[in-house]
């Protein structure tokens, strides 16, 4: 005897369709594209991940590698920073960058400190002695007599120094604090205002120094020499950026051992991200619920979450809505690297020995350069020396330095914005969706840790967001470009 499947009455299937649930109904993870292979960018993916940001991430690099200013040259067989170069003991985020990575440190060397020479364009103002010896205890002898003769000349103005830049340390490590007690900023003013340091950002550093008691003498020599060592720019720059780099010359600074660019290139090859290298983006629109991102080798992009980290001052992205930022112009440094031998009769000097390791300058429009360093000595008559300026160095010029030029590299950075006060800020959101700038923190101050600092900020702007937002696109709708695996080599 057969029998027959039962036959399911209309209203028992409505009943088992309302209550089946549909068999995905998980929004797909957003999907982020990064403008920048610098620690900015590397760092927001870095920061994504570490937020538990599961969603895919494109870094797009218009040249062949990553690092953005951060970058190294080769001479004689040994490797220099050619970018940004030094980092500070509190530099936390740098710090345990180089922690995880397994990165080897290169320490400021107390024993080995150079000898410094200011100069006025006529001849030396200040000079420390110099003493090579191989004996550890005559070379500290040497440093204390060179201190007491810093302290004769600036008295107690350099301990007035000291406690500025102190205090406005202090200020900026509140941005190390945890979750509970700082909060995601939507601005750079809140972002500033929060750790007190908004005002140095209204007024020149000149009138922060004059204020803090500072000598006329300290302010117009040393402090300037420093200033334009590190920014390329006069104590008229404004208070922030020259408390941040009058605390790029202490002690216990270092730097990673083979280039600080392996930070960048380490954060990337940990975050999952797909990188596309020498390709530059042209043109970014928010088209529907997306971003198109449009290269100029024809690829196209569709993107969440787009982060620009990268100084849009030279550049020519097209933007569709426009974005509107404040003006800003980069002071450019030029590196100039030479391998040779100086020349000492252009410092009124009879001999080469008597030529200070680091020649700082006052601010004088006729001085060619702001600074030159040896870097290496190969032998008496053989130096490899790293000088910055503010324009190019011309081969004329330069053999009146130089009196022997076996090799000679230029690069021009646009290295950090041209400061004044007051400050101007581009917003962090360059419109109301999910385009963010990781360099409008710049206009306070640059250096590779306020990047990482800037973008840690960025990356928790971007989670707590899209944290309320609809699903959003699929990733299948970014295309995944050619990946590189060699993420650097010499300039």
């Amino acid at each position: 005897m057969s029998t027959s499947p039962p036959i399911l009455s209309p209203l028992f299937l409505i009943i088992i369709l309302t209550l089946t649930p549909p068999l995905s109904s998980s929004p797909q993870p957003p999907t982020t594209c990064i403008i920048g292979s610098g620690i900015g960018g590397a760092s927001v993916a870095h920061f994504l991940r570490r937020h538990s940001h599961t969603g895919p991430i494109h870094i797009f690099e218009r040249n062949d590698v990553v690092g953005g200013r951060m970058a190294t040259v080769t001479i004689a067989g040994n490797t220099f920073e050619a970018g940004a170069s030094i980092l500070h003991p509190k530099n936390y985020h740098a710090v345990n960058f180089t922690k995880m990575l397994s990165l080897k440190v290169k320490s400021d060397d107390s024993d080995e400190s150079v000898s410094l020479g200011i100069w006025n364009g006529n001849g030396f103002v200040f000079k420390t002695i110099e003493w090579n010896s191989r004996f550890s205890w005559l070379r500290s002898i040497v440093g204390i007599v060179n201190s007491v003769r810093v302290l004769l000349r600036y008295g107690v103005s350099l301990f007035k120094m000291n406690r500025f830049v102190e205090v406005t340390v202090d200020s900026f490590l509140k941005y190390y604090q945890p979750f509970e007690s700082r909060p995601v900023f939507g601005t750079v003013e809140e972002m500033l205002k929060w750790a007190g340091l908004y005002n140095l950002t209204t007024r020149t550093l000149h009138e922060e120094l004059i204020d803090a008691g500072l000598s006329y003498l300290l302010i117009q020599e040393l402090a300037t020499v420093i200033t334009r060592i590190n920014y390329g720019q006069s104590v008229s720059i404004s208070g922030l950026a020259g408390a941040v780099s009058l605390a790029g010359s202490g002690g216990g600074l270092w730097a990673v051992e083979g280039g600080n660019w392996q930070m960048a290139a380490g954060l990337i090859n940990r975050s999952d991200v797909a990188l596309h290298m020498g390709e530059e983006i042209e043109s970014i629109s928010y088209v529907g619920s997306a971003y198109e991102l449009n290269s100029t080798i024809g690829n196209s992009y569709k993107c969440d979450v787009t982060v620009v980290a990268t100084p849009l001052d030279e550049l020519n992205i097209s933007f569709n809505p426009k974005i509107s930022i404040p003006d800003r112009k980069l002071q450019h440094t030029h590196a100039t690297f030479i391998r040779g031998l100086w020349n000492p009769a252009y410092f009124g000097l009879n001999y080469v020995a008597d030529i200070p390791e680091l020649v700082g300058t006052i601010e004088n429009s006729d001085i060619p350069f702001t600074c030159i360093s040896i870097l290496k000595k190969h032998s008496e008559k053989d130096m490899t020396y790293k000088m910055f300026s503010r324009q190019p160095m011309t081969d004329a010029l330069l053999d009146q330095i130089f009196s022997v030029r076996n090799e000679t590299i230029r690069i021009d950075w646009g290295a950090y914005p041209h400061y004044h006060s007051p400050e101007k800020f581009a917003p962090f959101m360059l419109d109301d969706i999910h385009l963010y700038y990781v360099n409008a923190f710049e206009n306070a101050a640059s250096t590779m840790e306020t990047s990482a600092v800037a973008a840690e900020n960025i990356a928790r702007l971007i989670i707590s967001r899209a944290s309320s937002e609809p699903p959003s696109i699929s990733s299948d709708n970014v295309t995944s470009g050619f990946i590189r695996s060699d993420l650097h080599s010499d300039l």
